[in-house]
């Protein structure tokens, strides 16, 4: 579904802020991989996806995506086949608007609206139903303005968004680290419930070993704009943070501020 393949980025090139993102990555996602990626600051991992959704151009290597090569493709082209949540809670809707209208908006990605386009009494008993999935009574706020939205509940309207063309790739972008735990399990739960109901191809970035550990069939972990570690099958299954600490740790440079942030 997804081929990266030797791909690079550098910023800055030719001055002293001269930085290597991305060293020559390659990466294969099959149909339904949920591949979770891993990794200390400035190792790569938002770069990475920054590059797949077309955010920026890479300086060398390709991009596949669903067998096309989308490597000279801009982001909004891209952005017909990826659907994208960011950490930001109020990225990836329009505040002003209600919840029925952003979703309205999100079914009909694509399509030709026009000016005569409107919210029709089928379009909101279908979405309302599809809000009822998330258990967060948000099919009661349909004409609730989404900025006046709790971070929780913009971030499950933006997955539901993100998934309802289900799109050929995933993209989860740190979207629980501006979440209080009890709120981030809840997104979590839900994007597990999302991914594998629509049996969505997904990488999901994060900061925390344990929720890489526990969700998606597959570990990605990065350091230097490399990959260092690709963990799957029962090897991730059995893995601990415990392990996946050492692991790291015997491969890179580490720093205890790197093994604090991603406990």
């Amino acid at each position: 579904m997804l081929n990266v393949e030797n791909i690079s980025k550098t910023f800055f090139p030719g001055t002293v802020n001269e930085r290597t993102a991305l060293d020559g990555v390659s990466l294969h996602l099959k149909p339904g991989d949920y591949v979770t990626v891993i990794g200390g600051n400035g190792a790569g991992k938002s770069t990475l996806l920054n590059a797949v959704a077309g955010v920026w151009p890479v300086d060398n290597g390709r991009i596949y995506l669903g067998g096309v090569d989308v490597t000279a493709m801009p982001e909004h082209m891209r952005a017909e086949h990826i659907g994208r949540v960011f950490q930001d809670p109020m990225m990836g809707t329009a505040p002003n608007m209600w919840v029925e209208e952003n979703l309205a908006l999100a079914l009909k990605r694509g399509e030709k609206r026009g000016l005569r386009w409107m919210v029709t009494k089928e379009l909101r008993a279908e979405l309302r139903e599809r809000l009822k999935a998330l258990d967060l009574g948000l099919e009661e706020r349909m004409t609730t303005k989404v900025g006046l939205l709790s971070g929780g509940q913009r971030q499950a309207l933006t997955l539901l968004m993100a998934s309802m063309k289900k799109p050929k790739l995933l993209l989860l972008d740190e979207h629980t680290a501006a979440l209080d735990p009890g709120t981030a399990a809840k997104v979590l739960e839900l994007s597990d419930k999302i991914v594998e109901e629509n049996k969505l191809t997904t990488m999901m970035i994060t900061h925390n070993m344990s929720d890489a550990i526990k969700h998606g069939n597959r570990l990605i972990m990065m350091n230097q704009g490399k990959i260092v570690f690709d963990i799957s099958g029962e090897a991730k299954q059995h893995l601990t943070k415990k392990e996946l600490v050492e692991m790291f740790s015997h491969s890179t440079n580490i720093t205890d501020n790197d093994a604090m942030m991603l406990s």
